[in-house]
């Protein structure tokens, strides 16, 4: 799935669908499998999974994650992250 520069992902819904694509890339799984309020830990995600979010999310919306104020909460869910992401942009 190509992905679109952060500019261009303003709300979080379209944020949501750019975390939903890059996760199932980073998965190997159809985006279609991930409902957004879904918490991460039923998507049978290992630490390595979560560090290439987080590198995905950096590249992608050019954030700093780890001088941010990202927390366990901000991190439930792709729609908890996706806010965090908008919040942050």
């Amino acid at each position: 799935m190509a992905v679109k520069d952060a500019e261009t992902r303003t709300t979080v819904q379209e944020i949501e669908e750019t975390l939903t694509g890059g996760i199932a890339d980073i998965t190997d799984a159809e985006p279609s499998s991930f409902l957004p309020d879904q918490p991460f830990h039923e998507l049978g995600i290992d630490s390595l999974g979560f560090v290439e979010i987080l590198v995905f999310i950096e590249k992608t919306f050019k954030l700093q994650l780890i001088q941010s104020d990202l927390t366990r909460k901000d991190f439930e869910s792709i729609r908890s992250l996706a806010s965090f992401i908008h919040k942050n942009l």
